[in-house]
């Protein structure tokens, strides 16, 4: 694979799952050689709101030396992985905010055959966790991005039971995410950037 792939990972996290998860992919990207950002999408919530949780605080501050995703980490990732928490079955408003800022890429091309795929959290078993994946691929259609599902792949990612990307099942009283979530985050990661990087060897190869 060429070591020159370039992966964007863009999350939001409220209070540490999906922060979770997208550290994984992470991990996951970079042990293909891959260069990897790790960007986290911008707050929304109200002070208050966020004031009222410890865990959400915590986790903010935690993780406030990140930047912050922009149009022009976009044009250079070769593949993108975006996450965030469900909210009512859709995606959570950071980050749904950020995509809606992307419409001039769109317009001029600038995201067609992007690698990306997608990961989230939700907190009861059957609380929206594929339809907010389906949501965000819905953004990728738009954008003539080529989506690499997670798919039923081996071990760890049959194993983790979502083929459109990867979930985490968290709430109050559940650890999360669980040891077998992170290592399907893990594994998604690895497979988003080979992909990414077969894709470039063919492109070369037939340029």
């Amino acid at each position: 694979m060429p070591t020159d792939i370039r992966v964007a990972v863009i999350y939001y996290s409220a209070t540490g799952t999906v922060r979770s998860l997208a550290e994984a992919m992470v991990e996951g990207a970079r042990e293909t050689g891959a260069e990897v950002r790790l960007l986290r999408a911008t707050e929304t919530a109200p002070a208050e709101a966020i004031a009222s949780r410890p865990d959400w605080q915590a986790n903010l501050a935690a993780t406030d030396h990140l930047p912050a995703p922009t149009l022009d980490h976009l044009r250079w990732a070769d593949a993108i992985a975006i996450g965030c928490p469900t909210r009512f079955g859709n995606l959570a408003t950071p980050i749904s905010s950020f995509l809606e800022t992307t419409g001039g890429l769109w317009f001029s091309d600038e995201l067609a055959d992007k690698l990306v795929g997608g990961f989230t959290s939700v907190s009861t078993a059957h609380g929206g966790h594929e339809s907010t994946l389906l949501a965000l691929t819905h953004i990728f259609h738009h954008w003539g991005s080529i989506i690499v599902p997670a798919g039923y792949i081996g071990d760890t990612l049959r194993g983790a039971g979502n083929p459109y990307g990867v979930s985490a099942h968290a709430s109050y009283g559940r650890a999360a995410p669980s040891a077998q979530e992170l290592a399907a985050a893990r594994a998604y990661g690895s497979r988003l950037a080979t992909v990414a990087g077969r894709y470039a060897v063919s492109r070369e190869v037939t340029a």
